[in-house]
């Protein structure tokens, strides 16, 4: 039950940040992108922060022998750049760029009852469908 309520905290606090930052609304985040003419930076100081935030939580969490809810950390074990990752990385960069929404900012969206995060997410999933099928 404790990390239940844990990951409902976690996803909270994201939700919250990914709102609190304007990643939900996709006019912002289609402005970031859009250099040439109504740019919008602000996206550039929020990510620079996640990842500032990140690095130093990776630095402090991972000298624990295990996370506080598990027995062991669950890190990826692969470090070489392969196809499926450039595709990915490429498919993950095309898709926000033209829907305005990343899979992390489309959960919260869902809450505001935005039918283009309903319409992305439904396709998100399907993808996710269609490519563990493809594996398979």
């Amino acid at each position: 039950m404790s990390r239940m309520i844990t990951a409902l905290l976690i996803g909270l606090v994201f939700g919250t940040g990914i709102a609190l930052s304007g990643m939900i609304n996709p006019a912002k985040v289609l402005n970031f992108f859009d250099v040439a003419g109504t740019w919008d930076p602000s996206l550039a100081f929020v990510m620079g922060g996640a990842l500032i935030v990140t690095a130093i939580g990776y630095r402090l969490v991972l000298k624990n022998p295990a996370p506080l809810l598990d027995t062991a950390f669950h890190l990826p074990a692969r470090k070489d750049i392969d196809l499926p990752l450039l595709a990915g990385a490429g498919l993950f960069g095309v898709g926000w760029g033209i829907a305005g929404f990343c899979p992390g900012g489309s959960i919260p969206a869902l809450g505001l009852g935005q039918p283009a995060a309903l319409i992305f997410v439904a396709s998100m999933v399907c993808g996710i469908a269609v490519t563990r099928l493809i594996r398979r």
